[in-house]
């Protein structure tokens, strides 16, 4: 196993390149590529990384010259004949050839596109623009690259026995938290932590110790690349960015309201089975579910992200029963802001009621609060986050059950809040 305090005092670029793999990323950005190439490859989008942190001043702390060198050799890297034989011939969730010969024949050649980067205020501005199928995979690899950036400048100044120090204290943190998970009958929980890990390296570490201490309960991770290096199952489904972006090719109020739904049905034109999991949030869970059209409760399951977990989940336990289905038959996946506590909680509500399973994220990959106090601001993870901001010419918005997660212009935040009748959204603060 690797001496990660050893090899963290002795980075070097050529040893450790923050992001080494195309399938580096989550598998859900996948899965949503290949259903973008299909049907809409040539929307011309706009993605934005945005620090919703506003207190952290990340160009203060991270040099534009090496953000530069990791995105510039991000840009560089292809997928490899090794990877190309695996994504065509593992099995993901059970089914196999999940990605299509032409899909992979145009992936096998796909790099990066260009950037722009700039700083203002203490931040900096990075965005992505082109055709959709283009653009979409930087949302993890500049996530993880200005991530690791931080924690490497963090510990710049650290020396040798103060960083094993260091990890010890979070190795620690972490196997008290597996030990309290291994109570728990019958969890499934998964590695969701890719986009605000602390590292590459100490990400791989939390997997292994994962898959080591909770067995079968562990389902796998989201990471594709560790995925296949440590013989796990890739789990994920979709995110955001398909409601956001197929509310801009609407041509009316009626063809916006009912574009959550399209996105289902583009959805299911090339997955069926498990990965027919829903994520409602994107204009407000509860509209979503009001004006959802009854073959939605055939679907698998729904992934609760921003509301809180017990509220989200008993609104769907609610729905599927007004709809003449067992919610004992369906899934819900958690995945928001997750920490040992909340995962118990939610566990204990619903175990037994319905199938739940865990996506655990940054409190998985990068939790060093209280392991080194004199670097506790410097090594506190972030809400950072790269979103599509622009698409088909127009701004995208994203509502959220959270409204502090909201994105886009007031203008037209303020135009979906009447749409999708926003007005009742909350606001909780945002930690990751």
């Amino acid at each position: 196993m690797t001496d990660i305090a050893t090899r963290v005092y002795n980075h070097t670029f050529k040893l450790d390149p923050i992001v080494r793999s195309l399938l580096d990323t989550d598998i859900y950005k996948l899965l949503m590529l290949q259903t973008i190439w299909k049907e809409h490859r040539h929307v011309p989008v706009k993605f934005s990384v945005i620090n919703r942190t506003k207190s952290v001043r990340i160009a203060d702390e991270i040099d534009i010259r090496e953000l530069r060198e990791q995105l510039d050799h991000a840009r560089t890297i292809r997928l490899t004949h090794k990877e190309y034989i695996w994504l065509a011939g593992n099995t993901f969730y059970g089914k196999e050839r999940l990605f299509s010969e032409d899909f992979l024949r145009w992936f096998r050649d796909y790099t990066l596109p260009e950037y722009q980067l700039r700083e203002e205020d203490g931040q900096y501005l990075i965005d992505f623009e082109g055709n959709w199928a283009d653009v979409t995979l930087w949302e993890i690899p500049v996530l993880s690259i200005v991530s690791e950036l931080r924690s490497r400048n963090a510990m710049s100044n650290i020396r040798r026995f103060e960083l094993d120090v260091l990890y010890a204290r979070a190795k620690a943190k972490l196997w008290e938290k597996v030990v309290r998970l291994q109570a728990l009958p019958d969890l499934r929980i998964a590695d969701f932590g890719t986009r605000r890990r602390h590292g590459f390296l100490w990400q791989r570490w939390c997997i292994a110790a994962m898959k080591e201490g909770l067995g079968d309960a562990f389902a796998g991770t989201s990471n594709v690349a560790m995925a296949m290096e440590l013989d796990l199952d890739a789990i994920g489904t979709n995110a955001h960015e398909l409601p956001m972006v197929q509310a801009t090719l609407a041509t009316s109020d009626e063809e916006l309201l009912a574009s959550p739904y399209e996105v289902l049905k583009s959805w299911q034109r090339t997955y069926d089975g498990n990965l027919l999991i829903v994520l409602p949030d994107t204009y407000g869970t509860s509209q979503f579910l009001a004006n959802a059209p009854d073959w939605v409760a055939d679907w698998s399951g729904f992934r609760v992200d921003s509301k809180d977990p017990i509220e989200g989940g008993e609104e769907l336990i609610k729905w599927w029963q007004s709809k003449g289905v067992d919610p004992a038959s369906r899934l819900v996946i958690f995945s928001d802001g997750l920490d040992v506590d909340t995962i118990e909680k939610t566990y204990h509500q619903f175990n037994g009621r319905t199938r739940i399973s865990f996506g655990w994220g940054t409190h998985l990959t990068n939790d060093f609060r209280d392991c080194a106090p004199r670097m506790n601001e410097q090594l506190r993870a972030i809400s950072l986050v790269c979103k599509v901001t622009e698409a088909n010419g127009r701004p995208t918005v994203k509502l959220s059950d959270n409204l502090e997660k909201a994105t886009g212009p007031e203008s037209e935040i303020r135009r979906y809040k009447k749409l999708f009748h926003g007005d009742d959204l909350g606001r909780q603060p945002v930690e990751v």
